[in-house]
């Protein structure tokens, strides 16, 4: 039931969003099970929240958008939350990245994504895999990594985009990949 309630949560904000012409792109656990799911539909993973990269200068619009679904705003340090009045739990609400923003300070200035969105097979827009490849390896979180060797196992990851990737990650994707490797030889 989790999964579903999640499912429809992106749903309903994704065409509420796309009615109003906001641009967006899903990124986090919904983007990698959108591409995942189109090499293998088994091999997606469940996740609690809806993660959205959106455009600063749209949050008026965004926030009409959000108050006529019901959902309450909260404003985090360096994002903003929306939590659904039907599971009022943050950690199952919808986060606010914002395009070409820093999310922590340690992190190199992300260049703007949201133009790199493509439509998923569902309708909504969804970060290409190019760019999400990027946004995962550059933050590299362990969930981060998790989903970077999804996408290795189900063949997403071919050699374009290893080598369209800056030196630095694409030296953190062939460790994540030798690792996968190294596990699968054991």
């Amino acid at each position: 039931m989790a999964v579903d309630r999640v499912e429809q949560r992106l749903r309903k904000v994704t065409a509420a969003l796309d009615e109003a012409g906001v641009a967006y792109a899903v990124i986090g656990g919904n983007a990698v099970a959108s591409w995942v799911a189109r090499a293998n539909p088994s091999a997606t993973r469940a996740t609690r929240d809806v993660d959205l990269l959106v455009r600063r200068a749209d949050d008026a619009r965004i926030a009409g958008v959000m108050k006529a679904l019901g959902f309450q705003r909260q404003d985090l340090r360096r994002m903003v939350l929306y939590v659904d009045p039907d599971e009022p739990d943050r950690r199952s609400g919808v986060h606010l990245v914002w395009d070409g923003e820093l999310i922590k300070t340690t992190y190199p200035a992300p260049a703007p994504l949201v133009t790199e969105a493509v439509r998923d097979p569902g309708g909504f827009l969804v970060l290409s895999l190019e760019a999400l490849v990027r946004m995962k390896l550059t933050s590299l979180r362990d969930i981060d990594r998790v989903h970077i060797t999804d996408m290795i196992a189900v063949g997403l990851i071919d050699e374009s985009i290893r080598t369209a990737l800056p030196e630095e990650l694409r030296t953190r994707l062939d460790h994540l990949r030798d690792s996968f490797e190294d596990d699968l030889a054991d």
